[in-house]
């Protein structure tokens, strides 16, 4: 039964909000099929603004796999901005696919890709404008599944009561494989109802349905187990891990925005996973083994994203792409092949170690010379050490000199405040770092047209690493030791003025780290901002910290736990904590001592370069680190 656009409901409500064009779709790229001819639907949703959620990788390799496959569609929805909710809401218009303008409730599965924990509230706004119930167990077979995935999706466990299932890893495998048991389900005829499709996704090992497992408190507040309540269900849910990206070279065609968006370029993933162990950083421990796509197959991306795109930047990603095995062939041939042409490329951020000018020059060659930004991540030598980010001040200082020598004028430096074991001159060493910064750049230049800007996050601990069972640190003594920083580089005459400093207050953070470590008892919380009109949490124009922390007061009035219970409070070893039942193949024995590592400020070689150290990853998840090199070469394009 055909489902009918939305858009001639839609279309008088545009005119009264900002930035309408966001709501309107129609993207270069972007795909609607017949919705007759489809037997299995996928709303796939990136909880933020248009802006934000376009660019995403995730979704948009998701959207082009699926919508490549025979009887699948799929459609991208966003979160709609406070004032078209309004205006949705007083005229009775759902939440809407921007593809085909169709209600999201219409779907079979609403995928919804966390980069963030910030992004939760959006979610339930979504659900609630799409006429779904907003608890999983309220749910009929009248409603899509909500399923979870991305890197906040690795512990589901605060948004648990909001949905029904979760996967963890690699997208593209795991989407079509749901596909077909959707398709074979529906085929049969839906026996069982969603409580039977969701069993057969649950029984493979690979998709985690939170309500077909039980939480055990102890009395303290601590988790004493999460088990199974009922058969064919495993005990732990393992993460998917794609072995060969030359196999799925997405996106292919790259959608084109109609509105500003945060990244207006062609992005290519170079590599999956990181191996080089730095210890705050989920990313590069979740999505080991590292895997190259080989030069070959990135310059074929290439060529076909910006001939499909017509994207004038080519951003060439990764956690850490100055890694990849060949990246100066990488940007070599990239760089002769669009020589003369409007083509740029760009790293988007580059390791302090892996940095060097000939790569700089090649990135450059088109006449296009942004800005250098290097994460040292800690102020001091011991910090980093602690960290495991094995970056000397001797480091840093010889490869921004090396910048500044061949033409650069601005470096941004990225820092976290309140890592484990910090204290203030660990912070106050970023002032000295970034002015010794200034001093080599108009030594080796001659000239104080030099810039330097010091940019600093707050550090939430997360799951999955060596700092999951780490206190973390309260926003006071953050925010403390921002403004004793912030006061050390204004007050400095010298050097003061070529520096600028960013910085995040420690109250979002403290929020995050809730979210990022909470279990289940967390969701009251998050329903309880929610309805008290919590919003773009990761926006600081709408984030609110009281809000935060009154909804926890009342959610936790009961509980023998509370925020700073979940956030400054250091784990045990043998503590059961929440994600323990999900498994990203690391070996906890592994984590717990790297954790006892960096407390000695012990640190880690890279695994790429070394003899393995035994995280577990390959083993577990049945994979291998991939890389180069190749020894082949990007041809020049023939011109027709």
């Amino acid at each position: 039964m055909s489902v009918e656009s939305l858009f001639p409901r839609l279309e008088p409500l545009l005119p009264k909000v900002q930035k309408p064009i966001q709501y309107v779709g129609g993207e270069l790229n972007s795909t609607v099929k017949d919705w007759d001819e489809a037997t299995v639907r996928w709303a796939l949703m990136y909880p933020d603004a248009y802006e934000v959620g376009l660019p995403n990788q995730g979704v948009q390799i998701l959207y082009e796999i699926l919508n490549e496959l025979p009887e699948t569609l799929a459609e991208r929805t966003y979160a709609v901005w406070p004032d078209l909710e309004a205006l949705m809401r007083s005229e009775g218009v759902p939440q809407f696919t921007v593809d085909g303008h169709r209600p999201v409730r219409a779907f079979d599965v609403l995928g919804v890709s966390f980069a963030t924990e910030l992004g939760y509230t959006n979610l339930l706004t979504a659900l609630d404008l799409a006429g779904i119930p907003l608890e999983a167990a309220d749910r009929t077979d009248e409603d899509p599944i909500v399923l979870a995935g991305g890197h906040a999706a690795f512990n589901p466990e605060p948004i648990a009561d909001f949905l029904d299932a979760a996967v963890l890893g690699d997208g593209e495998q795991i989407a079509i494989a749901i596909s077909e048991v959707l398709r074979e389900w529906k085929a049969e005829g839906s026996p069982g109802g969603r409580d039977e499709l969701l069993m057969r996704l649950a029984s493979t090992g690979g998709v985690y349905v939170p309500k077909f497992y039980d939480v055990e408190y102890h009395p303290d507040g601590r988790i004493m187990r999460v088990v199974p309540n009922r058969d064919g269900v495993p005990t732990r849910v393992f993460k998917h891990t794609v072995m060969d990206l030359d196999e799925w070279p997405y996106p292919k065609k790259p959608l084109v925005p109609l509105a500003e968006t945060v990244h207006e370029r062609f992005s290519v993933e170079i590599f999956r996973g990181c191996t080089r162990g730095c210890r705050f950083c989920q990313a590069g421990m979740i999505t080991r083994p590292v895997r190259e796509r080989s030069i070959t197959t990135i310059g074929d991306m290439v060529e076909a994203g910006i001939r499909e795109s017509g994207f004038s930047e080519v951003g060439l990603l990764s956690l850490s792409s100055a890694d990849h095995s060949e990246i100066a062939e990488v940007t070599r041939g990239l760089a002769d092949r669009y020589e003369g042409s409007q083509v740029g490329l760009s790293l988007p951020s580059t390791r302090v170690d892996a940095f060097n000018i000939d790569l700089a020059n090649e990135l450059s060659r088109n006449g296009r010379r942004s800005g250098l930004t290097f994460a040292p991540e800690g102020g001091s030598e011991r910090m980093r050490k602690v960290i495991n980010k094995m970056v000397t001040e001797e480091d840093l200082i010889r490869t921004v000199t090396t910048a500044y020598s061949n033409g650069w004028r601005q470096v941004k430096l990225y820092f976290m405040c309140g890592l484990p074991t910090e204290e203030d001159e660990d912070v106050l060493g970023i002032a000295d770092l970034a002015k010794k910064v200034i001093k080599a750049g108009r030594e080796v230049t001659g000239s104080r047209d030099i810039r330097c800007t010091v940019s600093i996050g707050g550090f939430v601990p997360k799951p999955h690493t060596p700092f999951q069972w780490a206190a973390q640190c309260d926003h006071e003594t953050v925010d403390r030791r921002l403004r004793t920083l912030r006061d050390a580089l204004r007050s400095d005459k010298e050097y003061g003025r070529a520096i600028g400093y960013r910085y995040h207050d420690g109250k979002p953070s403290i929020v995050e780290g809730l979210l990022s470590r909470g279990d289940r008892r967390v969701g009251r919380v998050i329903r309880a901002v929610w309805e008290d009109g919590g919003r773009f949490d990761g926006w600081s124009e709408h984030f609110s910290f009281e809000r935060w922390m009154a909804a926890a007061e009342r959610a936790f009035a009961d509980e023998p736990v509370d925020v700073d219970w979940y956030t400054t409070r250091d784990r045990d070893e043998h503590e059961v904590l929440p994600w323990d039942h999900l498994d990203a193949g690391l070996d906890r024995e592994w984590l717990w001592q790297d954790w006892q590592d960096a407390l000695n400020t012990v640190e880690v070689e890279d695994c790429r370069w070394t003899p393995c150290y035994d995280c577990g990853v390959c083993p577990t998840m049945g994979t291998e680190i991939q890389i180069g090199p190749t020894g082949r070469k990007l041809l020049p394009l023939t011109v027709i």
